[in-house]
C-alpha cells in the first residue's frame, strides 16, 4: 500500500476554467500540510445592505460566486476546513466577508433531506474547523464536489480582484488506527431548496421542524448557522419534550451576532444518540428588538458529524429522484443573474 509521502512525491494540480470573464478554479494538494486547497477567483464583491434577502443573492450579481465544481483528488479521511477571502495582491481581506459556503459532494445523499450531500456548511461565525484524527469522512477519488459562497460586503464599495481559498484537511486512508466513520447530519428549521432564509417578526419568535430518524447512530460534534437578533438553535425529543443539544447564540447588546457555540460529545465519550424511528424536533428562537419585520432575516439550523451505528444504512443517492433532480438544478442556477449561460465544464491537468 503507498504511503501518502508516496502518493504525492509531485503536487497535483486540477485547473477548472469557466469562459471570460467568469472564474477560474484551481486545486491542488499539498500532503506536508495534509491540506487539499481549493482557490477561486477573481470575484467581484458587490456592496450589499444589511439584512439582504439571501434568496434573492442567489441570483444578484457579484452577490454570490456561481457553482465551482471540482473533483476530490484521493481516497483520504475528510477531518477539517479553513476559509480565507483575498485581495488581488493576496492581503486578506476576513473571512467575514463570507455570509456562508456551501460544498456538496454529487456522490452521497444527505441523511434527513432528498438533497445531495453538503458536507461543509459554514456561516461567517463558524470560523475555521478541525475534528480529531479518531474519526473523518471517507472520501474517495473522482467524487464529483462543488461549491458557493454568499458574500456578505457591507462596506461602503464594491471590492474588485478577491481571491476564495478553502483548505480540506485530511488523514491518510491508511491511517492507524483506523478513523471511526462519519458523515454530515444537517437540521434546518426551515429547509428550502432556493434559500433557508425566512422573515424575521418583530419580538420574540420560534421556528421548528420535526423529522423522523432514518437510521441510528451519534452525534459526536455539531455546530448552527443563524442570524442577528437569534438567542439559541436547539434540538429536542418531541415525545419526552427534552432538550438534547443546546446552542445558545453569543450577541452585542444591540443583538448583532458575535459567535456561535460549537459543542463535541464524541471527545471523552461515544456521542449523542440519536434513534431510528424516534420523532426529533430542531428549533431556532430570536429576539428582534428593532420593533419592525426583517424580510428574510433569520435563518436556524444544525450542522456537524455523526457517526452511524450501520453506514449500510445510510440513504442511497438516487440521481434519478424528481428532489435530487430539483436540488442539483437549483444549486445550478446559483450566482447566475437571469438569463446568463451554463458554466462550461470542467477540465483537469496533472503536474
Amino acid at each position: 500500500m503507498l504511503t501518502s509521502a508516496v502518493m504525492f512525491v509531485a503536487p497535483l494540480l486540477l485547473t477548472v476554467q469557466a469562459p471570460e470573464p467568469g472564474p477560474t478554479i484551481r486545486v491542488t494538494v499539498d500532503s506536508s500540510r495534509k491540506e487539499v486547497v481549493v482557490t477561486a477567483g477573481p470575484f467581484t464583491i458587490a456592496h450589499m445592505p444589511a439584512n439582504m434577502d439571501h434568496g434573492k443573492m442567489h441570483g444578484m450579481a457579484g452577490t454570490t460566486t456561481p457553482l465551482l465544481r471540482f473533483e476530490w483528488p484521493m481516497e483520504a479521511w475528510f477531518r477539517g476546513f479553513d476559509i480565507e477571502v483575498t485581495d488581488a495582491k493576496g492581503g486578506a481581506l476576513g473571512s467575514q466577508l463570507v455570509h456562508h459556503l456551501n460544498i456538496m459532494n454529487f456522490d452521497r445523499r444527505q441523511l434527513l433531506y432528498p438533497a445531495v450531500e453538503r458536507m461543509v456548511a459554514a456561516g461567517s461565525e463558524t470560523g475555521n474547523v478541525s475534528i480529531p484524527k479518531t474519526i473523518g469522512m471517507p472520501m474517495e477519488p473522482g467524487y464529483r464536489l462543488a461549491m458557493y459562497a454568499a458574500w456578505n460586503n457591507l462596506g461602503d464599495a464594491d471590492i474588485e480582484g478577491a481571491w476564495l481559498t478553502v483548505r480540506l484537511a485530511w488523514s491518510p486512508k491508511n491511517l492507524a488506527p483506523r478513523p471511526r466513520t462519519i458523515l454530515p447530519i444537517y437540521m434546518d428549521v426551515n429547509y428550502n431548496r432556493v434559500t433557508d432564509s425566512y422573515d424575521l417578526p418583530a419580538g420574540r419568535s420560534s421556528k421548528s421542524y420535526e423529522f423522523t430518524m432514518p437510521l441510528t447512530g451519534r452525534v459526536l460534534a455539531i455546530g448552527g448557522h443563524v442570524h442577528d437578533y437569534a438567542e439559541f438553535v436547539s434540538l429536542e425529543e418531541v415525545e419526552s419534550g427534552k432538550t438534547i443539544i443546546m446552542l445558545k447564540v453569543k450577541t452585542d447588546p444591540s443583538g448583532l451576532l458575535l459567535n456561535m457555540p460549537r459543542k463535541y460529545y464524541g471527545v471523552r465519550g461515544d456521542g449523542l444518540k440519536l434513534t431510528r424511528g424516534r420523532k426529533y424536533r430542531v428549533r431556532a428562537d430570536y429576539n428582534n428588538i428593532t420593533g419592525k419585520m426583517i424580510p428574510s432575516g433569520a435563518m436556524g439550523l444544525l450542522a456537524g458529524a455523526f457517526a452511524p451505528d450501520k453506514l449500510a444504512d445510510w440513504p442511497v443517492l438516487n440521481p434519478e429522484n424528481p428532489d435530487i433532480e430539483a436540488d442539483i438544478a437549483m444549486l445550478e442556477k446559483i450566482g447566475k443573474p437571469s438569463g446568463e449561460g451554463e458554466m462550461d465544464h470542467e477540465h483537469m491537468d496533472h503536474d
